[in-house]
């Protein structure tokens, strides 16, 4: 089955909004082997729908529109589809107490009245319940074509798509599509595809590359009639690729680089503390950000002045008179102060320049992480200056600290 995502709404083409739901339903009809053709966006116009259904047509069996079904007069998604069918509305009774009752709910008695647009329902075709808003959903079926209509939130579109919609398509394919992240950390796309140069070119499964702030991925991907043939494709092809690239793998389908190291100091029961100067807290903010963070994360200290360095962290004034505060000799006493302030397994320490100014010095960043048995610092370069340089320098030397602090956890195993 061929299908195309519509998103509708003018403030999606405004930029207004994140589009998020194109992503989300695109990886989903992906797992069930469903072809997404193209994404569509469409602002809040009935002849522009209407156009934009017809071309969808012609290549799809399918349509899934996400959007425009709210009470205003411009929510028009829902009118514009039945017309595309020559379908009519009516007002369905039960679906009017919901969402009165909804409302009810919230403390707003009555319901105003243009909320009972979102009661009218297509004489024919599906109704799919909103368990978490006001609008409910639709498949419409009509000369082997098929439209499903879906509210904008996402909140209310995912679970609506996977309580209703899910179960529906599956009908529709023999065959699923898995595929599994290999994220790895510190290599860059160019070298880990160069490693796996080979294994690009196969058809089933595939493996493709992709890079992103500072880490590089591949993606292997398999077609198969079930979940199970599927991983039995990926299997050696994915033991391949952690022969070749080793300790630069941090995890398969992992969500970020803090996670796996949260999940490796849980495994160990060991604990880890922050001093950061150029991130200002980003990495403490990146951890805490996982669930569970509390059992490894003892403390994290912003130590932006050279008073707190020396006061806080106990880094001596001499190293930072003849070193400076950007230094490696700073970096390692700021993280041995750190791991004996919290009395944690691993103290991790940043200090650099972010930017923007300090011209040629911007983006280099010292890493500094110790042990009970030693300390090792790292030198990063960003190679990223500018005006829109900061965000981008502190978002990769956090990442890098957690790299780091993974090696030495994993270096400590041996």
């Amino acid at each position: 089955m061929n299908c195309e995502l519509i998103s509708v709404g003018t403030e999606i083409l405004l930029g207004d909004i994140l589009n998020s739901n194109v992503q989300f339903l695109s990886k989903e009809l992906a797992s069930l082997g469903i072809n997404v053709m193209r994404h569509t966006t469409v602002g809040d116009n009935e002849a522009r729908l209407l156009k934009a259904l017809d071309d969808a047509f012609e290549s799809c069996q399918a349509v899934i529109l996400t959007g425009g079904l709210g009470p205003t007069p411009d929510d028009l998604t829902k009118e514009t589809c039945c017309r595309y069918f020559s379908i009519d509305l009516r007002e369905d009774g039960e679906i009017l107490r919901k969402i009165e009752s909804y409302f009810r709910l919230k403390n707003i008695d009555p319901m105003p009245q243009c909320n009972k647009k979102q009661a009218l329902v297509p004489t024919v075709g599906r109704v799919l319940e909103n368990n978490n808003g006001t609008a409910p959903g639709f498949i419409l079926e009509k000369d082997e074509k098929i439209i499903v209509i879906l509210p904008g939130p996402p909140k209310e579109m995912i679970p609506m798509y996977r309580e209703s919609v899910k179960p529906y398509l599956k009908q529709f394919t023999n065959e699923v599509i898995v595929s599994h992240n290999i994220r790895t950390f510190g290599i860059g796309e160019s070298y880990m595809s160069e490693k796996v140069e080979d294994l690009l070119d196969g058809s089933n499964p595939t493996v493709a590359p992709y890079a992103k702030s500072g880490e590089a991925l591949l993606r292997v991907t398999a077609k198969a009639a079930s979940e199970k043939e599927a991983e039995e494709l990926m299997k050696p092809v994915i033991d391949e690729i952690k022969t070749r690239l080793g300790n630069s793998i941090y995890g398969i389908d992992s969500a970020s680089i803090e996670q796996t190291v949260v999940e490796l100091l849980k495994n160990r029961q060991q604990t880890a503390a922050f001093a950061e100067s150029c991130t200002g807290g980003l990495c403490a903010k990146r951890i805490t950000d996982i669930s569970g963070a509390s059992e490894v994360f003892h403390c994290g200290i912003v130590s932006y002045s050279n008073d707190i360095k020396h006061s806080v962290l106990g880094v001596k004034q001499e190293t930072l008179d003849r070193f400076t505060a950007v230094s490696a000799e700073t970096a390692r006493e700021m993280a041995e102060g750190a791991r004996k302030l919290a009395d944690a397994d691993y103290g991790i320490s940043l200090t650099g320049y972010a930017g923007p100014g300090y011209e040629e010095d911007v983006g280099l960043i010292y890493i500094a992480v110790a042990d009970k048995n030693e300390t090792v610092v790292k030198k990063l370069l960003t190679g990223h200056r500018g005006n829109n340089c900061r965000d981008y320098n502190r978002h990769v030397a956090a990442s890098n600290a957690f790299n780091q602090l993974r090696l030495a956890i994993l270096k400590n195993d041996k």
